[in-house]
């Protein structure tokens, strides 16, 4: 040492000196050791890590940053450093030259230091030329050398106060140069460089992520996200706050590398399956006529090897995914720190000879580990979950670009809900898992951990403790299996709820009609009593599964200590080994827990990966099919010979065809159904397996499948499809695919957003949107699959004239038409009749009429029906025209003279908001909007185009806090006194933990005579009495709020809603969506069932959890509460950015999501189109963005939790700290079993801290569900059902007779009135019909008579009695209505026949004789138990209206109302209900509806409306002779 270190004083210098560095109230570290290891330290560090740097610099070229002040700086700091550095060694070889020989020291050090500072400023230049902007080698550079200055700092002033003067002032001042240029470097160090030069430019992104410019520093505690979490806490984040994502995140860049990989492991299947194959005798493989015989002789090659996905995604995700690997053995190192530095601050406590100064090192030591355990373990999620987005991105990517190019027979394997399920359910699976995957190697390495260091304290009583957790083990997993099986039965339980709630919400105008609300909602509660069963035991299981999650740190603890202390006297049980092992304990709760989830997680994703590979294993589409010819041969389209099926294994569909298509020709294919002619199609598309033969075609092509399929997107987007848009050209096509009027209908004209699956669109106006796109596209070949069957006759000849035949848009293209049409035929040039899959005969249309072949047969079955089509073009041009309006107006004449498939659509577009209404697919609510405008076209009333009257209004949606008059109405229903009750109980439970644990510090404390201590059994039984206390009060606490009170209170919350809703009024159910009903219903009611009691249970035992901590540390040091208050401040500062943030982060999470799966979904339905035009790459792009723009909200979603996490735990390490330094200072009069009880208690309190901000983030989401559903419990309500002091007597209405006084209506406040000022009076046993033009009144007639809608002025009396005076139930249910479409429940045939039980057998079997059902219903195996699925779907349209007609016939009431069904019926099922009606209700007073006027020619008498006034009155044969209004409508009808 003396060569290096000289020597101090006449001795040699020493490298370490106890008594100068330990022994002694004042320590510090000998010269020696301060010259050389303090200063090598840094040095070491930077050139060992500098040659692996150096290389990453080189290969990372992210362009250079331009010369910065901050750059210059740090420059000229590191040149100063340098020449300070070497200003010492020269003065050593100074005073070396003058005779004042130096140690070694005082030259290797200052040479070494300087030339490291010349390396630290070169790294500095080059990092710049490589575009760093910030490093985090040189920070830690700088941060080692602050360090180990800092020692040499405090030295120095100490030797120059006890020296009394400076002893060498030349190094003196080199030194705090040299320490203030370092304290400067490293402060600089924590800002960036502004980005690369070269990279602005490029990235041209509006709102790039801080991230890539942050800071080490700032990256290392996730600082740069502050902006958005202030951002978040001023105002809602909306779309346009989000950063984009970083390049490395992607899809264009995460994509790619995953299916690169996987062609890999493709190719190399493909090779080893050849070698096996090539190892067979050659002569197999030569037969032509036997493929698949090498297949059959070698399977098992085959069978074996399939390529490995799961290879594929550890190559490209592996690398990125082991730092954080190796990020997590680090914190699991460190998490073993703490309970050795509570064993040393324990045992501190205890010697009272102890330094003061090694108390203070320990707290700080305590604090540092906490510290940066913290900050590795959030690095090591965020690299995790960073993992697990990218692993969604890619496979998401993966799945989609497979969808497009898979082979039909494989596409019909799985189904699209199968396919999307593996881009939802799969995919994000595997993303669950990546942030606890490592779990599976870290859980087994903590365990052995912990009960290494458990085995040091208390030796082989350990393995009891163990010994029980590992029996909680199966004892947890049979609670977890109960429950999930529990969760599903829930679940169907709820489903069958919810497809009730949707049949009564698509039904309710015939319930209200029938007065039938109470028997439906009995139906509802008995479902909804099954599934609160369900809960209770869910709720009870629970509660067990909490009490032993409580329990068990504790039943371990005390088996432990009782064996320890009864197996040996010698055993005492101090505070060192009773508070060390409880903090080892802690630590071996969270892998216990742990990893059976994990081994869960993982078998699921193992399952999930299996069905991904086989998906992506799937036969793919093969391109060479159909040859795309470059050279002109004269023919356009050529097949020799094509023999086709739908799958290799498949039965051949198209045999031996061979055809020539000549350029610019027109080609009808004609047959029977089935005979092959949209196959014919698809294998000029190159759809299908080609077996045999050739396909040639020349040039691009368009389709027109038989089904159109549209896009939800604008009307203009799916005709324009990706093309450039040249408006002349655009309104060609519109005007030859008679679009022009349509888009007159439309609500935003061709801007009009479309539905999933063109849902606003009638059938025929998706056909000409659909053609319209092939037009445009402008291609060669145009292949049109049926295109004039879902339009009229008379506009499939516009189409035919103006778009497809000789004188259309497309003369001169080639065109290959499949039709029905027969009338269009003469105008081809050439003919293919196809019978069973082969071409019977070509030619033109002449040709083949005179062969008199398949073709003339085809002709006769064909020839009728398209007369029969010619005949009636002016009804279905109306009906066209108008379906727009139809379906988009609710039509102010509550479905007047709607067909049936418009009425279905409307019910869709309410259903549809259903996804608005829980924030999903905002693309719906400008739909909604734009509808809504239309709803004023049956208004007579013109206004104002610019302010739209809405009839479906837009649902708020509530942001920002949530008021706490919510939590009062909610703790209003679980009930007051029961909560406070509750809390006490929580409260109890929580004291029973302290006292265990005071008691126990107490027992540590107990004095050891002769090494044992007395009285163990007594101290064991209070302890074990005060723990099981503790399970007690919970297990009692958790099953009374869980399984009773908040059940009580989602029980009264959902029948006040039933209640409620069942009474509105029926303009409530036309203005809301149903979908958003049954949103509350469903969604809203879950939460209430399930998530909020959890929210609650967890928030009270983390809040009481963490005060309990609070008061312990008190109870060590009042002087504790002055550290609490800022801490708490801070806590609830972090708490509410971070509340708000991750709230609005969640929506806009899930908002983004449903467009990808809709997108998905649409384009499988669509992919032969998409290929047909070429459009793969536009597609898979849109894919993209639309994946990105969820990762986008996904990403700061995952960065918001490191955030918190890093601001609590450091909240948490401060309580630590404190509790260590007040136990320090106090260590006078504090015994050690307190101390010990105090900081292994602040060691845990992190954890409650982080799941309480959680908790009050989730649970403030979560009760806005209470708020929502009680919307729907104060809504308006109609007139109550029955008033008890004013009945009508049972046989009410005797005689039958109406009188109208005065009666005038209008639908809502504000509109006009529909029937003005009507009097008339209809006497018992009269047969009226009322006539009149659509929107003329009639059906508000019969709404008035039901009280559907009630009176503006006037009245109605019914036999003497004025109907507004009598309760709803009362009148409806006196009078009968068969309503114009039949609506069936899902149920027996006999619940909707008689849904209160009130008829016998034989009457039912009576009404079903009389309305023609009787055989029916009698041949049906379960009769009258017959179950009719969800709308009567099982029942044709007819028998659903005889359905009806056999309730009238049940009810009998003396006045009959029928809104007589045209759309629905035959004509033979018309005169049957029309001969019944006439024979069995004789004597009753009959009002109808006519639409066809030969049903009410024979009634006494016809009242004609005109806007809602009545314009004629009298018997038919009056009207016809008056030559009136009625007698037009006759003539119109050929009746007069």
């Amino acid at each position: 040492m003396e060569w290096l270190c000289g020597s101090e004083s006449g001795r040699p210098a020493r490298l370490w000196d106890h008594n100068v560095t330990i022994n002694t109230n004042n320590p510090d570290l000998t010269t020696c050791f301060q010259k050389t290891i303090l200063v090598w330290v840094p040095c070491v560090y930077l050139w060992v890590i500098f040659p692996l740097y150096f290389l990453y610099l080189r290969q990372s070229n992210r362009g250079y940053i331009r010369v910065t002040l901050l750059n210059r700086i740090k420059t000229i700091l590191g040149l100063l450093l340098w020449i300070v550095c070497w200003l010492d060694l020269f003065c050593s070889f100074a005073e070396l030259v003058n005779n004042r020989p130096k140690a070694a020291a005082y030259f290797i050090s200052p040479l070494l230091l300087g030339v490291t500072m010349l390396l630290a400023t070169f790294l500095i230049q080059y990092e710049r030329l490589r575009g760093m902007q910030s490093s985090g080698v040189l920070f830690l550079f700088w941060l080692i050398t602050l360090i180990c200055a800092v020692i040499p700092f405090r030295s120095k002033i100490l030797v120059t106060f006890n020296e009394g003067k400076v002893i060498d002032v030349f190094r003196f001042t080199t030194f705090y140069i040299y320490f203030a240029s370092v304290l400067i470097q490293f402060f600089l160090c924590c800002f960036s460089e502004p980005p690369p030069y070269f990279a602005a430019a490029s990235s041209n992104e509006q709102n790039r992520c801080p991230e890539e410019s942050a800071g080490f520093l700032s990256r290392l505690t996730f600082w740069w996200f502050t902006r958005m979490a202030i951002q978040g806490y001023k105002h809602p984040l909306e779309d346009k706050d989000l950063w984009s994502l970083n390049k490395e995140d992607r899809s264009d860049v995460v994509v790619p590398k995953l299916l690169n990989e996987w062609e890999k492991q493709k190719l190399k299947v493909k090779r080893n399956q050849e070698a096996a194959y090539t190892k067979c005798p050659p002569a197999y493989n030569v037969t032509d006529q036997e493929p698949h015989e090498a297949e059959v002789l070698f399977p098992s090659k085959r069978d074996q090897k399939k390529p490995s996905f799961l290879i594929a995604l550890c190559r490209t995700f592996a690398p990125y995914f082991l730092l954080g690997s190796a990020l997590k053995l680090c914190q699991d190192l460190l998490s073993f720190v703490n309970p050795q530095l509570l064993n040393m601050l324990i045992s501190f406590i205890k010697s009272r000879e102890s330094r003061i100064w090694w108390g203070y090192s320990i707290s700080f030591l305590m604090f540092f580990s906490a510290a940066l355990q913290t900050i590795i373990l959030h690095q090591h999620f965020q690299y995790c979950f960073v993992t697990g987005m990218r692993l969604r991105t890619a496979i998401v990517g993966a799945i989609y670009r497979k969808s497009l190019v898979i082979t039909n027979s494989a596409k019909r394997s799985s189904t699209v809900g199968e396919i999307v399920n593996l881009m939802s359910v799969d995919a994000q699976r595997f993303m669950d898992l990546t942030g606890f995957l490592n779990m599976l190697w870290s859980a087994p390495l903590q365990i052995c951990l912990a009960l290494y260091f458990l085995w040091q304290y208390l030796g082989p009583s350990v393995l009891a403790g163990v010994a029980v957790m590992i029996l909680l083990i199966p004892f947890n997993a049979v609670i977890a299996m109960k429950s999930r099986s529990f969760q599903v039965q829930q679940m169907q339980h709820k489903d069958a709820r919810i497809k009730l709630m949707n049949e009564i919400l698509n039904g309710i105008k015939v319930l209200k009609l029938y007065a039938w609300e109470a028997s439906f909602e009995q139906k509802v509660l008995a479902i909804r009593q099954k599934e609160l069963s369900i809960l209770k035991k869910a709720a009870y299981l629970n509660a067990l599964s909490t009490f032993t999650w409580t329990t068990a740190p504790f039943i371990v603890a005390l088996t432990t200590f009782a064996v320890y202390v009864t197996v040996d006297e010698n055993n005492v049980l101090d505070a060192q080994k009773a508070f060390v092992s409880l903090s080892l304990f802690n630590i071996l709760r969270f892998p216990l827990n742990m990893l059976p989830q994990v081994i869960s997680g993982v078998v699921q994703a193992t399952v999930s990966l299996k069905r991904l590979q086989n998906f992506l294993s799937h036969d793919e589409l093969d391109p060479t099919n159909v040859e795309r010819q470059k050279i002109a041969t004269g023919h356009a389209i050529t097949m020799l010979n094509g023999t086709f099926s739908w799958g290799k294994t498949d039965p051949v569909v198209l045999n031996g065809i061979s055809l020539m298509v000549p350029q610019g020709s027109l080609v009808a294919v004609v047959g029977h159904v089935g005979c092959g002619k949209s196959s014919l199609i698809s294998a000029l598309l190159g759809e299908m397996e080609k077996l045999e033969g050739s396909v040639a075609i020349h040039g691009s092509v368009a389709y027109v499948p038989q089904q159109a399929w549209i896009r939800n997107a604008s009307l203009k987007d799916n005709i324009i499809f990706g093309e450039l848009l040249s408006e002349q050209k655009y309104q060609q096509v519109l005007e030859a695919c008679a679009l022009i009027t349509d888009l007159n209908v439309l609500p935003g004209g061709d801007q009009t957003e479309i539905g999933e699956k063109g849902i606003n669109l009638s059938g025929g106006q998706k056909q000409r949107v659909s053609l319209a796109r092939a037009v445009y596209s402008d291609m060669d070949v145009y292949l049109l699959d049926d295109p004039l069957s879902a339009v009229d006759a008379h506009v499939a000849k516009h189409i035919f004239d103006k778009v497809i035949g000789p004188e259309g848009v497309l003369k001169g293209k080639t065109r290959v038409l499949v039709t029905h049409g027969i009338s269009f035929l003469p105008q081809v040039d050439q003919i293919v009749v196809l019978v069973n899959g082969r071409i019977s005969e070509m030619g033109s249309y002449q040709e083949l009429q005179n062969q008199n072949g398949a073709f003339a047969e085809f002709l006769r079955n064909y020839a009728q029906r398209d007369d029969l089509e010619e005949d009636e073009p002016t009804v279905l041009d109306e009906e066209e025209e108008f379906l727009g309006e139809d379906t988009l107006s609710n039509h102010i004449d509550l479905g007047d003279n709607e067909p049936p498939a418009a009425e279905a659509r409307k019910q869709f577009m309410r259903q549809i908001s259903v996804i608005s209404s829980d924030g999903e697919a905002s693309t719906w609510k400008s739909t909604r909007r734009r509808l809504s405008e239309k709803k004023k076209v049956a208004d007579t009333v013109p206004q104002p185009k610019n302010e739209p009257k809405d009839l479906i209004q837009a649902e708020t949606a509530e942001t920002g806090r949530v008021k706490l008059i919510v939590f009062w109405q909610y703790l209003k229903a679980v009930g007051p006194f029961i909560s406070v009750v509750i809390c006490f109980l929580y409260c109890c439970q929580n004291a029973a933990a302290i006292g265990a644990n005071f008691w126990l510090s107490d027992w540590t404390n107990d004095p050891a005579f002769n090494r044992t201590q007395h009285r163990t059994y007594m101290r064991v039984g209070v302890y074990a009495a005060l723990g099981f206390t503790q399970g007690l009060f919970t297990l009692t606490g958790s099953s009374l709020s869980r399984a009773y009170c908040m059940l009580k209170a989602s029980r009264l919350i959902h029948l006040h809603m039933l209640e409620h809703v069942l009474c509105c009024s029926l303009s409530f159910f036309e203005s809301t969506p149903s979908g958003r009903i049954l949103n509350r219903f469903g969604k809203d009611m879950d939460t209430i069932d399930v998530n909020i009691p959890e929210n609650i249970d967890i928030w009270i035992r983390c809040f009481l959890y963490t005060l309990a901590v609070l008061l312990i540390c008190c109870a060590l040091s009042p002087a504790f509460l002055l550290v609490i208050v800022p801490l708490l401040l801070f806590y609830w500062l972090v708490q509410r950015f971070y509340v708000a943030t991750s709230r609005q982060l969640k929506r806009l999470e899930s908002v983004s999501r449903s467009p990808i799966y809709s997108h998905f979904s649409e384009t499988i339905t669509g992919s032969s189109v998409i290929r047909a035009y070429g459009r793969q790459n536009s597609f898979i792009l849109m894919n993209d963005n639309k994946v990105d723009a969820n990762q986008k909200s996904y990403y700061p979603g995952i960065v918001s939790n490191r955030w918190l996490g890093i601001r609590i735990e450091f909240i948490g390490n401060c309580i630590v700290l404190f509790a260590a330094l007040f136990a320090v200072i106090g260590r006078a009069h504090l015994n050690p079993g307190i101390v010990g009880l105090s900081v292994s208690y602040a060691l845990q309190v992190t954890m409650s801290l982080n799941w309480m901000v959680r908790m009050t983030s989730d649970l403030e989401s979560n009760i806005v569900a209470v708020e929502r559903v009680k919307e729907y419990s104060e809504t308006e309500t109609e007139a109550p059902w029955v008033i008890e002091g004013n009945r009508p007597p049972e046989s009410w209405p005797q005689a039958g007779n109406v009188e109208f006084k005065g009666y005038s209506v209008r639908y809502r406040k504000g509109l006009d009135l529909v029937l003005k000022d009507l009097h008339l009076s209809v006497h018992g046993g009269e047969k009226v019909g009322i006539v009149g033009r659509t929107g003329a009144g009639k059906s508000s007639m019969t709404l008035c008579l039901f009280r559907i809608i009630e009176a503006a002025q006037g009245e109605i009396v019914i036999d003497g009695i004025k109907i507004a005076d009598i309760g709803l139930h009362d009148l409806r249910s006196k009078l009968t209505i068969i309503p114009q479409d039949p609506v069936l429940f899902s149920g027996s045939l006999r619940m909707n026949l008689d849904p209160f039980n009130q008829y016998s057998e034989e009457e039912i079997w009576k009404a079903l004789e009389l309305s023609h059902l009787k055989q029916y219903v009698s041949s049906l195996p379960a009769k009258l138990e017959h179950e009719c699925s969800e709308g009567g779907e099982n029942l044709s349209v007819g028998q659903r209206q005889l359905v009806c007609l056999a309730r009238a016939l049940l009810r009998k009431t003396r006045i009959l109302i029928l809104d007589e069904a045209t759309a629905a019926v035959d004509l033979e099922t018309d005169d049957l209900i029309q001969s019944t009606i006439r024979t069995q209700f004789e004597n009753c007073t009959v009002l109808t509806i006519a639409h066809r006027l030969n049903t009410i020619m024979d009634y006494t008498r016809v009242l004609v409306l005109e806007k809602g006034r009545i314009a004629e009155f009298d018997t038919p044969s009056k009207l016809i002779a008056e030559k009136g209004i009625f007698y037009n409508m006759a003539k119109d009808a050929g009746l007069a």
